[in-house]
Parts: C-alpha cells; structure tokens; sequence
C-alpha cells in the first residue's frame, strides 16, 4: 500500500532545487486538504440551498471521503510503475474536473458527484511523499516528510477558515471556484516544476486494481441503504438489497485481498492481535468523535440564535474557531509524541479518548454559549490529536520493520473510510428529529448524536486497554521506529 516509502536513489539536488519540490508539494497537498475540510463547515449553507436534511447533505463529504481512500490505495502503487509526477497531475486534474461539476451544479446531486471527482486528491499525500523520497538525499526526507505532513494539518485548520470566508463574500459556489482555481495552480507547478520519476522500471508489477478500488463501492452501498432507510423502512427491501449487497461486495473484497500474491490493501497484517485492534479501534473512533466534531460544531455555530441549539455566528467566525482549536491541538501533539515513546503508543490512545469524551460531555452542557462552546471544541480538538499520533505509532509497535508501510497504508485507508461512515451516521442522526416545516435539527436529535459519539468512545476506549503496551511485549517484537509525527 504505502509503496510510497520504497527507498529510491535519489539524485544529489541543491538548495533551489530542494525548495522548489517542497514547494510544489506543499502546493499540491493544500489542495487535497482545502477541499476535505471546506466541505462540513458548509453542509449547513448546503441544507439551505437544496432544502434537504443534514444526512443527505453530508453526501458532499461522505462522497469525497470514500473516493479519497480509494484513490491513496491505489494510486501510490500507480505512482510506482506510471511515475509519481504523471499520477500527481492526473489526480489533480481529476480534481479539477470535479471542482468544475460541483460549481456548475445546480443540483446537490450534481455538487455529490462533484465532490466524488475531487476525491481523487485524497492521493496527493502519498504520491507527494514518494516524489520526497526518490527526489532527496536520503538524510533530507524525514524534514521534508514532517514539514508537509504539518503543513498538512494546518492546512484542514486553515480550510474552514478560508471556506467560513468565502461563505459569507459569496455562496457555496465559491468554494468550488477556489478549489477549482487553487488545483490548477498547483498542476502546472507540478508539471513545470517537477522532475519526471525516476527508477520505476524495477517497480513495474501487477497491480492490485480490485483490491485498490472494491472496498469503497461496498461502503458506499451500504451507506446508501442506510441513509434512505427512514424514508423506506429498515425492513423494505431496498433497504437491505443495499445493505446486504454492500456486504456481499465486502466479503468478496476480503476473499480477494487474502488471495491475491501482492495485495493493494495486506489484510494479513492484522493476524496480529495488536495490529487488529489498533484497526478496529481507529475505524470506532473514525466512526465516532474523530469525523463528528467537524460536522456538530458548525451545526452549533451557524445555526440561529432561534433554533433549538444555535450560536447564530457568521460562517467566517466559525471557521476562526475551528482554526483555533485547531492550532491549539497542533501545538499539543509533541506531548502525544513524547508518551508514546517513553510509556507506549497506547497510553497516548487512552489519554486523548477520555480527553475526546470529557470534551463531548461538556460541549452537551456547553452549546448554549459562545466561550464555553469554544473550551469544548478545544478539548475536543486536543483528544483527536492525540489519537491521530497514536495510530501510527501503534501500527510501528505492531508489525515488523519491513512491513511498516503497508501497515500505515493499512491504517490510513481504515480511518478515512470509517469517517465517510462517521459522517453518515452523524448527519442521519442530526436528521432524526427536526423542526417542523424546516431542517433543523431539535435537541433531541443532538442529543442522539452525542449518544453515539459518547458510546463509540467508551467502546474504543475498552478497545484500548486490550492492546498490548509496548512494555509488556514480547523482547524483540516491538518497532523500534516508532513515528513521532502525525499521518495528514
């Protein structure tokens, strides 16, 4: 999977030439994250416009999402054999295409659609990484590798912001044209600025193409049942053709994946009990908090003062917020880093799910206020950057050296699909009850919400403890290497 981190030969480059592929790798990943995080703070302005509830709505960030890890399964591995530059600038442009459909749409199908293409973006992290690898001396990497992993993070801080700001100047449609525009820039950078790939040949391979592509229409089925399954009825047979077939697809993506001599996604990987359980915790927490305070907290925020939980602020001020609790988080995460070498991965995992469900729990009594809302976000926003270092340092405790990559790519893939089934959850239970004659939610479809999201932390958290420390492994199993930063 993450055959991005194969060792290459790189090239001796000067400091001109060091600066200029970072830059057009910063250039390039800004897009992919711009338009990950634009797209919640705007799902409140998306019900307005298209008057459809916040589960249909979220279909916007649901469809991105489980084209993204789609998209960084397989084309890190395309990357490989076509070359990492060509792959970039296809994604890119695909994007481009999908910024096109989405602004054009006067339809919240056609902006679905949209987003879909746009997803192909979710690969820019990994293909950028490569281009690092096999473009730098080998002592240069880990610097570049952590500087565009952290302009990655500031970047989704950043993305609400900027949306929040092209909210209130324009509508919903500038997103588009931003993203649009920003994408363009950042493909003829990378056509004009980069260097074309090199040492592909020995790369070249049979490609995994079902296993890279067959686990996201199998979400997406099953997502789809459920999110018409109040208009049709858990039991109509629509319902379960859609939720059934999406299994179905599922267990054939599995008996594939297990079969196959060089699979897309090593599912052997997790015979390890730590490495299933660092899984399985990430896709509860995916599931849960992780992806559910970016959808909740604009709800909060931009909603009426009026409506049954309403802060009325300006899309601009809750992108400001959401930047701030963002950089505050950012600036923990070294704390993170720091126990998870010295005491273990999982201490760290712990730490931020209690701090994540003290968040929710005070932000259940704090949603009425602006500066209590905001201490709740912060706390919120502090625990998930806990646990976003936690992951990959769990997956490094848990599988040999050799096969770190695959079980980083592994982890990736497993939290960006169970946040597309994150945001499907959370915006059908924002759905479940609201205001007569309108889409808003009540308080009781909050209150459904941060059920859930209370409950798959307490699961995650019992997860948790059943994970081996890193003290009590068996000498010589653990991963020396452990990763200090967090994955974008």
């Amino acid at each position: 999977m993450a055959s991005f981190l194969q060792k290459q030969k790189p090239t001796a480059v000067t400091a001109a030439s060091y600066a200029t592929i970072i830059t057009v790798l910063i250039a390039t990943e800004l897009v992919g994250t711009f338009e990950s995080a634009m797209i919640f703070i705007a799902i409140p302005s998306l019900m307005a416009e298209f008057n459809a509830d916040a589960a249909t709505a979220g279909w916007a960030a649901t469809s991105f999402l489980l084209v993204a890890a789609a998209s960084a399964a397989i084309c890190g591995r395309l990357g490989d054999v076509y070359g990492r530059k060509r792959m970039l600038i296809i994604v890119m442009s695909i994007s481009i295409v999908g910024s096109i459909i989405s602004f054009s749409s006067g339809t919240l199908a056609g902006v679905i659609i949209g987003r879909a293409f746009q997803g192909a973006a979710g690969a820019t992290l990994p293909l950028g990484l490569g281009i690092a690898r096999e473009s730098l001396p080998k002592e240069k990497v880990p610097g570049a590798i952590a500087l565009v992993a952290a302009v990655s993070f500031i970047a989704g801080a950043g993305g609400a912001l900027a949306a929040g700001i092209l909210l209130d100047l324009g509508n919903w449609k500038a997103l588009f044209l931003v993203s649009g525009i920003l994408a363009l820039i950042a493909t003829v950078m990378a056509v004009f600025m980069l260097r074309p790939s090199t040492g592909l040949p020995e790369a070249r391979k049979k490609i995994d193409y079902i296993g890279g592509v067959l686990f996201a229409p199998a979400i997406a089925l099953i997502l789809y049942g459920l999110t018409n399954s109040s208009a049709w009825g858990i039991t109509d047979s629509r319902t379960l053709q859609f939720i059934f077939g999406g299994l179905a697809v599922a267990a054939i993506w599995c008996w594939w994946e297990l079969r196959v001599e060089n699979p897309m996604i090593n599912l052997r990987l997790l015979k390890s009990n730590k490495m299933a359980l660092t899984q399985l915790c990430t896709a509860i927490l995916g599931m849960g908090p992780l992806v559910a305070a970016s959808i909740i907290g604009p709800m909060i925020m931009l909603s009426p003062v009026g409506s049954p939980v309403g802060l009325g602020l300006t899309a601009t001020m809750g992108g400001l917020i959401i930047f701030g609790a963002s950089s505050i988080a950012f600036i923990t995460s070294p704390i993170s880093g720091k126990i998870a070498a010295v005491l273990g991965a999982r201490q760290a995992l712990l730490i931020g799910i209690v701090t994540i469900t003290v968040g929710f729990i005070f932000l259940f009594w704090a949603q009425h206020g602006l500066v209590t809302f905001i201490i709740a976000a912060t706390i919120i926003f502090i625990g998930a950057m806990f646990a976003y270092t936690a992951f990959p340092n769990l997956v490094a405790e848990s599988v040999p050296m050799e096969n770190t990559s695959e079980g980083m790519g592994i982890n990736t893939v497993t939290r960006t699909i169970f946040m597309a089934v994150g945001t499907t959850v959370t915006t059908m239970a924002l759905a479940s009850s609201t205001v007569p004659e309108s889409q808003v939610p009540t308080e009781a479809a909050f209150g459904l919400a941060y059920t859930i999201i209370l409950g798959t932390c307490v699961v995650s958290f019992f997860l948790a403890l059943l994970i081996k420390d890193k003290k009590a492994a068996a000498p010589g199993s653990e991963n020396q290497d452990l990763v200090a930063s967090r994955e974008g």
